[in-house]
């Protein structure tokens, strides 16, 4: 059966079996990797997944079943086992399906509907060229590739419908340098692409890790603890920003009240120079959300605007829970609007500091303390880059740096998923031996 035709069987059971209203979400697709491991070709495969959603309610009880095949056996029974779970769970009037959304579109197609796998292959064979010549110390773990197509559909007993085609490429890389008996630590990239007209070296931060990968052999230990300036890079700063939203803004923290911005709306939460958006419709993104697994319409939202704190980041059930506007999407592809400062006049202006390129540390409090170390990083000493740094620990407030921001780079880079800068935070903890 096509992708409709499924999703009309269903709904028409789930009725049938008692259902006052309920949604169907089908998906299908197919990926193509391309892997290479020790910088030698390891695998190529094709990978076809399938996937139907359903989501129930009956007097007000939620019932939710996935399964992964779309015979009419299999989703007789996910029909069954969704009524149960419905019948079996406590009621909530916060729970309902979506309504139509007026002059909404409802069919959507993004990125590269077919796959090119010459130029995929020469892509990779040229970017395993580029880092043995240029950068030997490096060798290259592990590099995943990929071309993937989804074709999905949306559709509820209310009448929404939402499709989506889309298709995309990406690559994930993993390395470290090594010399004698000395090895830097390792570093992930990756990066998601509508097309392949650049090179990979060239996307987002994957050159300047590679670069800064041989310097870390003569990594140091921090002497000693002191208080100064974290300059987070894009590669690590989607993770930063990422959790400060789930810690501060997400259904859970605003249902239990436990979010210490639950009365900020409107409020200065960050510096004035600091925005934030979700962008999935934004053209540098790669594939992003058209509609919401609720069944709504997604648009660019801005959540944080000049240090304001303009929306929650609730779905529309964390909505109604609480009586805040829900998200206009559920995406995590985030924008940080550009300072009017250039990276190398923010460091120049930095006594002491370190420049995060990646952070290991435990899930912050709910009060946002964190406290990790420090990996893949420098230190900045009297404005300048200066050592690889081994054994850092840092520590601060995720709520507290962002009031305390001394920088934001005009410069940014995009990896198909976010578009942000360097932002460098004052205050935070930092110590060594």
């Amino acid at each position: 059966m096509e992708n409709r035709e499924i999703a009309q069987y269903a709904l028409e059971a789930l009725k049938k079996a008692g259902a006052d209203e309920a949604q169907c979400i089908v998906s299908r697709g197919k990926t193509d990797e391309l892997n290479v491991d020790g910088g030698e070709f390891s695998l190529m495969r094709s990978l076809l997944n399938s996937s139907i959603s359903l989501k129930v309610l009956k007097d007000h009880r939620k019932g939710v079943v996935s399964i992964n095949k779309l015979d009419r056996e299999s989703i007789d029974k996910a029909v069954a086992d969704c009524i149960a779970a419905a019948e079996s769970s406590m009621p909530d009037e916060a729970e309902v399906i979506a309504e139509i959304s007026e002059n909404a579109d409802t069919n959507f197609i993004s990125g590269a509907l077919e796959p090119d796998k010459d130029r995929l292959f020469d892509r990779i064979q040229e970017f395993l060229t580029v880092v043995k010549k240029e950068y030997p110390k490096v060798i290259m773990e592990q590099l995943i590739s990929e071309y993937s197509h989804t074709d999905m559909l949306y559709m509820n007993t209310n009448g929404v419908e939402f499709s989506y085609k889309a298709g995309g490429y990406g690559f994930s890389t993993m390395f470290s340098a090594h010399e004698g008996e000395k090895a830097s630590s390792f570093i992930g990239y990756g990066a998601n692409l509508n097309t392949l007209d650049e090179p990979f070296l060239e996307i987002g931060q994957q050159k300047i890790l590679l670069e800064e990968s041989g310097k870390q052999l003569s990594a140091r230990p921090v002497d000693g603890k002191f208080v100064g300036t974290l300059v987070i890079t894009p590669a690590c700063l989607g993770e930063i920003l990422s959790t400060i939203v789930g810690n501060f803004m997400s259904d859970s923290v605003i249902i239990d009240k436990t979010s210490p911005w639950i009365e900020k709306l409107g409020e200065r939460v960050a510096d004035e120079r600091f925005t934030l958006s979700t962008i999935p419709l934004d053209d540098r993104i790669v594939c992003g959300e058209r509609f919401t697994g609720e069944g709504y319409p997604s648009q660019n939202e801005t959540l944080i605007e000049n240090g304001i704190l303009k929306s929650f980041k609730l779905s529309a059930y964390g909505s109604r829970k609480t009586g805040y506007a829900r998200a206009l999407n559920s995406s995590w592809n985030m924008e940080v609007q550009p300072g009017d400062t250039s990276l190398e006049e923010i460091l120049s202006g930095i006594d002491k500091g370190l420049i995060l390129n990646r952070f290991s540390g435990g899930q912050p409090g709910t009060n946002g303390d964190f406290s990790g170390v420090a990996k893949n990083s420098f230190l900045i000493e009297n404005g300048k880059m200066t050592d690889a740094v081994s054994e850092t620990m840092i520590s601060g407030n995720l709520a507290d740096i962002l009031l305390h921001i001394r920088g934001i780079s005009k410069e940014r880079l995009c990896d198909g998923a976010s578009v942000l800068p360097w932002i460098a935070f004052d205050g935070v903890t930092i110590s060594g031996k």
